[in-house]
């Protein structure tokens, strides 16, 4: 089959080759096109490069590797394409969106939280407290609740924050209480 005077053939291969320079080039600079996925809502960049690409390679391979009716081949070709892009929606892209936003923590979310003390907390002064979570180490200045020391090393419980500062008071674990 032809198309506009050129096989068939040739516009898969071409469609797959742009589309492969367009998806590098989007993987390097997509941030800058992050706000007309946001704007538009349905139209996600990637995955109209992917049911693109998809289409395209599926194209190329029934039309080289089948015997098929060039009609035939381009609604299989669609066909493959939506379902393989609603798989890279559902198991790939969605997950990914929701696990960079589970990376993020709000100072509320601290409180409650178990640290430990790295640099001592000084009577009516500062100091630091390190709190291990999932997306690594948090280190926040800090500050005793009850205006009382806090060696170095010690187990403190976050009871507040003001100003990025973690207010503190000594924590002791259910073990160290049955020594």
């Amino acid at each position: 089959m032809e198309l506009f005077g050129t096989p068939i053939e040739t516009i898969y291969l071409t469609a797959l080759i742009i589309s492969g320079i367009i998806t590098v080039l989007y993987i390097l600079f997509g941030d800058v096109l992050e706000g007309v996925a946001e704007a538009t809502g349905f139209l996600n960049p990637t995955l109209i490069l992917s049911f693109i690409t998809f289409f395209s390679a599926s194209g190329y391979l029934f039309e080289q590797l089948t015997p098929l009716n060039s009609l035939l081949i381009i609604a299989i070709s669609a066909i493959i394409a939506i379902i393989l892009d609603v798989l890279l929606n559902v198991f790939v892209l969605v997950p990914l969106a929701s696990a960079e936003e589970s990376l993020v923590y709000t100072e509320e979310s601290l409180k409650g939280r178990i640290g430990k003390v790295i640099i001592s907390v000084p009577e009516d002064g500062f100091g630091e407290v390190v709190i291990e979570s999932n997306s690594g180490n948090i280190a926040k200045p800090a500050a005793s609740f009850d205006d009382l020391p806090i060696k170095e090393g010690s187990q403190v419980l976050v009871v507040d924050i003001k100003s990025g500062v973690l207010y503190v008071t000594p924590h002791e674990s259910f073990d160290e209480l049955l020594k």
